[in-house]
């Protein structure tokens, strides 16, 4: 593994028992300059998952609990008429952090949720006719419980497309769920590992990793397979061909490489492809992803 990001998973591991690769891939996510949405039952961890991540970043962050009763100018802001100078001033709200924790973002309102679109797909925020630029980097991190769980809301197709990545985290193993019980009850200290210029400094190393012509074309011919084949209802789009390969690029990077390997594809295919593919999360058979990823040779 990577020096510059071993520390960071080794000190979410100690929070988040057992989970090591979905730490990995959720900072796989966030190097890569994505959006990540955390899905599963309540009560495994999707909060604490996000919370570690933000302050071992050492960014600047708002958790924001979505309620069914939330309305787009609780994330976003309003503007307040003056009366001593007679004008509208404008309040800022949680939107204008680097991280947005957005807890059950399924719980609030299709219109509530669409406001989150355009600071996702554009760092940017349009209100009252004003844009207003937010802070870099921007990352918005989401959970969201089953669609099937009373009080949800499907999230709109345009938005599910700007996550980069939707990771399930599942119920720990008996081991570690063990360790849970037998750690102790105080909450242990996160620590700012990785600054906001060596944040940048990473995904500047990210974008020079290599990718040779035929792990390009391998990615290629999995996002063919979804447009030719009629068991996908769902092709992958132009962004999600964009999606693998920045992905993929910080998987190599994670895993202490200059370079990208066909395993790199196959590692990230599932969190990148899965809810672009609407397959569910929650579903034990084979997934949409996987079936993708056994129809596709390396090769050729």
């Amino acid at each position: 593994m990577n020096p510059a990001v071993k520390p960071l998973v080794e000190q979410i591991d100690r929070v988040l028992l057992g989970k090591q690769h979905q730490i990995k891939l959720s900072l796989c996510c966030l190097m890569a300059g994505g959006h990540l949405l955390i899905e599963d039952v309540p009560g495994v961890g999707k909060t604490t998952l996000a919370n570690s991540l933000a302050h071992g970043f050492g960014l600047t962050y708002q958790r924001v609990q979505f309620t069914s009763d939330m309305l787009p100018a609780d994330l976003l802001g309003v503007s307040i008429f003056n009366q001593d100078n007679h004008e509208f001033s404008f309040h800022k709200g949680p939107i204008f952090s680097q991280v947005v924790l957005g807890d059950e973002i399924n719980r609030a309102s299709p219109k509530t949720q669409s406001a989150l679109l355009e600071a996702m797909a554009e760092g940017q925020v349009s209100i009252d006719g004003d844009t207003y630029t937010l802070p870099q980097p921007f990352f918005v991190i989401a959970t969201q419980n089953p669609l099937e769980h009373s009080g949800t809301f499907e999230l709109p197709d345009s938005q599910l497309d700007r996550f980069l990545m939707r990771v399930t985290l599942g119920y720990p193993s008996v081991d570690a769920e063990k360790a849970m019980l037998l750690q102790s009850t105080q909450t242990l200290a996160l620590q700012q590992l990785i600054n906001g210029d060596e944040l940048l400094a990473i995904k500047q190393e990210i974008e020079q990793v290599k990718v040779a012509d035929a792990v390009i074309d391998y990615i290629l011919r999995i996002v063919g397979k979804t447009r030719s084949d009629s068991n996908y209802a769902h092709p992958l789009s132009p962004r999600a061909t964009r999606s693998l390969l920045a992905a993929s690029k910080s998987w190599a990077f994670i895993e202490g490489r200059d370079y990208v390997l066909p395993e790199d594809v196959q590692a990230i295919l599932p969190a990148v492809c899965e809810h672009r593919l609407r397959g569910s999360s929650q579903t034990r058979a084979q997934s949409l992803s996987e079936q993708l990823l056994h129809s596709v040779d390396p090769l050729g």
